[in-house]
């Protein structure tokens, strides 16, 4: 190892990592805890519009909650900055003060010749750029010319013209004293012991500078302008600097647009790249001429969480995306898919923008659909299933592919998924058996197996008793009552939300609205502090309402109205209110320890699939169902308020 353990704590000890994030992002100082060095921000790795980005002092890390990046002072220059491990080390060194331990001699002059490598690929790069305006370069102005692309675009993306001849770029590099040795490991020309004399790689092409992370020049991609030669595109060889199956095209400035453009998109070439761009669409990437790879997949999930995936509406682009649903399988993470864009039939991103504008782009890539809909497409397009060992087959198939996710919970969620489809798709009507698939579902998974009828309907793995249990039934849109009364009577009496803030903050909450609500609920009492005179029911709300939320905000209110907890209310007495809160919460602690054993059950069953993991599962939920039923007795309560009854 070239930097010892201890070298590199040292670093870390006299470096707050919150001096190195703070040059990137504003820290929120309505989270954020600077006598304590804990700090809150928005995530500079993927677009975000509320603080989800935490980085603590004490423990020298950071982590996002919302796309699951963590690392240290290192990892966040080479993530963020695109720095090799050693230049980051070598930069926060001297920033420490602290003296760079002695370089291995063979390290060292590796590290030096690649450095100059970089200097001969932006020497080739100055080339081929000025080129594209000499006169030889006219036939390459014209082709792009008639593409759409104007002096502006060309000029962002570095384009140039590689002239006819076998030796124009090497004699040019020559000139500027580059040797032979370094133009070769470049890949700017074709070598070897059976050729006599080397010769440019890239003749008679428009030129496309790849560059890295960093922005810095690491490879060419040329487009041919003769019909007769064996490749329309060729990308240079893998070198010291390129490997192909590690880069993405356009990945500096695409990453640099998605906190203003929304996802990152993936396309298919550059040229789509280039035309999206001229289009306004700054956030798009391309692989350079493969299938796209997991190391390419792990940088777009640096970006952001759901990258979409823009492939061509034919065959072609159709096994690209499917190639893409198996490449994805083991990297799939909470927070962490895809969505994939199908353009029409026939067309690429050019063809469209073109024909019908920036706006039909728009609607497809806004139409997106998400990965399992896509498997789900893959798995049961233009196929009939008409026998039992036919349909027994597809839920093999299915279950095959969903055991190459690694991640437990995202594998546990996605087989539920799809047993709702398959259920949806032979479970309900007489004729299901006939059922052939020839157009994508949209996720209709409203039917049921019901009863044995003639024996077509049981058509799934699991029991009908199962399927007919509340284990599988689809929840309510809205939110948990319990957890909605909690936050609202927290909210009309501010004072219990201030005395049971720690509480406050430890409701697990997953559903989105009232989750966000929760968060802003927070946010106003820790701002607030603890105070002898409570705030007021009106301060909360238009804190709440200035965060966006009057809409969701409502619905909350609405819910508690509509289903008559009287207690959650401002009319409420304070004494009923603090009785029906912490009645409510120790309820609602009980529910959540019994929700994570019954996903641990569901876990359980979905590996094995016996009596014992289900009879586990069916004592769960009536336990579950046993405690939402449950009520606070207490003796008077209600009384405060007039209402002498009992029941929360």
């Amino acid at each position: 190892m070239r930097f010892s353990p201890s070298f590199l704590q040292d670093i870390r000890d006299r470096i707050p990592i919150a001096d190195i994030v703070g040059r990137r992002v504003t820290f929120d100082r309505k989270k954020s805890n600077q006598s304590k060095g804990d700090y809150w921000a928005c995530c500079p790795f993927h677009g975000e519009k509320s603080p989800s980005f935490h980085c603590e002092n004490a423990k020298g890390r950071y982590h996002c909650f919302g796309c699951g990046v963590s690392g240290d002072h290192f990892r966040f220059l080479t993530e963020l900055d695109g720095l090799s491990f050693p230049e980051a080390v070598e930069r926060l060194a001297d920033e420490a003060g602290v003296a760079m331990p002695a370089f291995d001699p063979q390290m060292a002059e590796r590290e030096k010749k690649k450095a100059s490598l970089y200097e001969v690929m932006e020497l080739a790069s100055q080339f081929f750029q000025q080129q594209l305006q000499s006169p030889d370069g006219a036939k390459a102005r014209a082709y792009l010319r008639d593409r759409g692309l104007s002096p502006a675009v060309q000029n962002e993306f570095g384009m140039g013209y590689a002239p006819s001849s076998r030796s124009a770029l090497k004699e040019y590099l020559g000139s500027k004293n580059i040797d032979k040795d370094q133009i070769e490991a470049c890949g700017l020309v074709v070598f070897g012991p059976d050729i006599a004399v080397s010769y440019d790689r890239f003749r008679d092409r428009i030129m496309f500078p790849i560059l890295d992370a960093r922005s810095r020049c690491i490879a060419f991609g040329g487009r041919a302008l003769s019909a007769d030669v064996p490749a329309k595109y060729l990308n240079s060889p893998e070198t010291e600097l390129f490997s192909k199956s590690n880069v993405l095209y356009n990945y500096a400035k695409a990453r640099q647009a998605v906190e203003r453009e929304g996802s990152l998109v993936v396309a298919e070439g550059y040229m789509d790249v280039i035309a999206m761009a001229a289009a306004g669409f700054h956030n798009a990437v391309a692989p350079l001429g493969t299938a796209l790879t997991e190391m390419q997949l792990e940088l777009a999930w640096r970006v952001g969480g759901e990258p979409v995936l823009c492939f061509d509406g034919d065959e072609a682009g159709m096994r690209a995306a499917n190639r893409s649903i198996d490449t994805a399988l083991a990297g799939l993470k909470p927070g962490r898919s895809l969505r994939f864009a199908l353009l029409p039939e026939g067309q690429d991103p050019d063809d469209l923008i073109s024909d019908a504008g920036p706006e039909a782009f728009r609607e497809v890539l806004d139409s997106a659909r998400p990965l399992a809909d896509m498997l789900w497409v893959r798995e049961t397009g233009g196929r009939t299933f008409d026998t039992p060992e036919r349909r027994a087959e597809l839920e093999r198939n299915i279950f095959a592919v969903l055991s190459r996710i690694g991640e437990e919970n995202v594998k546990r969620h996605y087989q539920q998924d799809m047993r709702e489809r398959l259920q949806a798709f032979f479970g309900s009507g007489p004729n299901n058996g006939n059922r052939r698939s020839d157009t994508p579902r949209d996720g209709n998974r409203t039917g049921t197996a019901r009863g044995r009828g003639d024996g077509s309907q049981k058509r799934l793995a699991v029991s009908e008793s199962l399927m007919n249990s509340s284990v599988v039934k689809k929840r309510t849109n809205l939110p948990a009552l319990r957890e909605t009364a909690l936050v609202v009577t927290a909210i009309n009496h501010p004072l219990i939300g201030q005395s049971n803030f720690d509480d406050l903050a430890a409701l697990a909450i997953e559903h989105p609205v009232l989750k966000a609500v929760h968060s802003a609920v927070l946010d106003f009492f820790a701002i607030c502090g603890e105070g002898e005179t409570a705030p007021s029911i009106d301060a909360i709300i238009a804190f709440v309402s200035q965060q966006g939320l009057a809409p969701q905000l409502e619905m909350l209110f609405a819910q508690v109205r509509h289903n008559r907890i009287w207690q959650a209310m401002a009319e409420a007495a304070y004494e009923d209110a603090l009785d029906g809160w912490e009645q409510a919460f120790v309820l609602h602690q009980r529910s959540h320890a019994l929700h994570s054993e019954l996903k641990e059950a569901e876990r359980a069953f979905n590996e094995l699939g016996d009596e014992r993991s289900f009879d586990r599962l069916v004592i769960l939920k009536r336990e579950l169902a046993n405690e939402e039923g449950t009520e606070a007795l207490i003796e008077g309560f209600g009384k405060s308020s007039g209402r002498p009854q009992q029941g929360f």
